[in-house]
């Protein structure tokens, strides 16, 4: 399969000032389109309200050194589950392409959902494409700066609730709410916010298109993953050529009529009669364009469509073949290691470690002290309290909680001083024992006793 170009000579509905005027269509994959994006925007938006047993269904607190996914709670150990999510979710991304394209560009992908949601404030604020291409080229009224004051504050406000919302996966929404009302937002999460809203303005309602052919690695490894039987966006040349206007035509025409529709409706600017391109994202717009006005000419629709090369060429393609097979099981290895992964998290977490101050006090002749600091951390809905017990060699004794509420904040460092008589080694095994109704954890360290130290003095 040829390299594919990087074309970015169109510009749909031009400007003076060099940008382009997205134009908006109905058909079925804008319908499916919606309904994909709709559902993830909705999720976006409101899971971060939802709670269970008073506290975030969904949290990465930093603050509580835990992650709550779907009510249960998980310790920062396991963050290497979500970054397996992420390998799997990449493999699936992989799957995806050399089966259709860069579907997840035109469908799912943030960047894609958050330009069209501009688009549409654009089109619903200053009107249909070919009038803003207009007033663009026009001096600038005191209807159409207001119009463009409006659609810049419906930008502005919707990048604020995204940034507020992504910052409520982090920290409780309902404490960045009350606090936003109070005026007392602190200047951490203040900064973050006004940071995430001014890149959500810049992207979805400035940059748009060229993040994702400039800023996007997608855009340029899709060249190496694609193969002859990849299903994605293709203008079928050998029934469109020659382009012919519909009242110039002639016998020889072909079924393009050069309307310049699947220019115009196309987010990233491209010609998509110009072959396969790098900044396509198989978002489809051009297809319902076309099909469109292949309905109206009472022509059959799939001028352009999801095809192969190997269909325009007029052969077979395969579905079933080695490299994809090879994406989809890495992807169904990846998926099951991560879903068995979530079953194996840690319930219990249980940290010790040694006092640096002193590594043994000897009290008397017999007795001989070491200071431990420990950190017990509950991430079980069925366990709330667990007891505390050692053993070890020796006559042991230790002073600290003997039972641990695992409801309360423990992700702090509390001491306990073990005490041994008439031992007799230089260090010994000693075992702290964290037993509840549920969950038991046992943690093993040493115990100092200098014995070495007095024998050689």
């Amino acid at each position: 399969m040829e390299k594919i170009p990087v074309v970015q000579d169109y510009a749909p509905l031009p400007a003076r000032d060099g940008k382009f005027h997205v134009r908006l269509t109905e058909g079925r994959f804008q319908n499916l389109r919606r309904f994909i994006s709709w559902p993830l925007l909705a999720s976006f938006f409101g899971l971060v309200w939802v709670q269970f047993d008073g506290q975030p269904w969904l949290l990465f607190s930093f603050e509580q050194h835990r992650i709550i996914l779907f009510g249960d709670a998980l310790s920062w150990r396991d963050l290497s589950l979500l970054a397996g999510l992420l390998i799997a979710s990449a493999c699936m991304l992989f799957f995806l392409a050399v089966a259709w394209g860069r579907v997840w560009c035109g469908f799912a992908c943030p960047q894609s959902i958050w330009t069209w949601l501009f688009i549409r404030i654009e089109d619903l604020t200053e009107g249909k494409a070919s009038k803003r291409a207009r007033q663009d080229r026009e001096a600038l009224t005191a209807q159409v700066l207001l119009r463009r004051s409006a659609k810049h504050l419906l930008w502005i406000l919707l990048a604020i609730a995204t940034a507020t919302t992504f910052t409520g996966y982090f920290v409780p929404i309902r404490e960045i709410v009350a606090e936003a009302v109070n005026l007392d937002l602190s200047p951490a999460i203040s900064g973050w916010i006004l940071i995430m809203a001014g890149l959500t303005y810049l992207n979805a309602g400035l940059v748009r298109e060229k993040i994702c052919l400039h800023a996007c690695p997608y855009s340029r490894f899709q060249g190496v993953m694609f193969d002859d039987h990849t299903q994605t966006v293709s203008y079928d040349a050998g029934r469109g050529e020659p382009r012919a206007n519909r009242r110039k035509g002639g016998e020889n025409s072909g079924d393009c009529v050069d309307c310049g529709l699947c220019v115009q409706v196309c987010p990233v600017g491209i010609d998509i009669r110009d072959g396969l391109q790098a900044a396509c994202i198989d978002c489809a717009a051009c297809i319902d364009a076309c099909d469109n006005v292949m309905t109206k000419l009472e022509r059959p629709t799939g001028l352009i469509r999801f095809a192969s090369e190997a269909q325009l060429n007029g052969n077979k393609s395969h579905f079933l073949r080695p490299r994809l097979a090879g994406y989809g099981a890495v992807m169904i290895l990846a998926f099951t290691a991560v879903l068995y992964g979530f079953t194996q998290t840690t319930e219990l977490l249980v940290e010790i470690r040694r006092d640096r101050g002193s590594l043994f006090r000897q009290v008397n002749k017999h007795t001989v002290c070491n200071v431990y600091l420990v950190k017990v951390e509950g991430y079980s809905k069925e366990q709330r309290f667990v007891d505390v017990s050692i053993s070890g060699e020796g006559k042991l004794s230790f002073f600290g909680p003997q039972q641990i509420d695992l409801a309360e904040d423990n992700a702090y460092w509390q001491p306990y001083r073990v005490c041994a008589r008439d031992l007799k080694v230089a260090k010994s095994k000693l075992t702290f024992h964290f037993n509840g109704d549920v969950l038991s954890v046992s943690k093993n360290t040493t115990f100092l006793t200098g014995h070495h130290e007095a024998t050689g003095s």
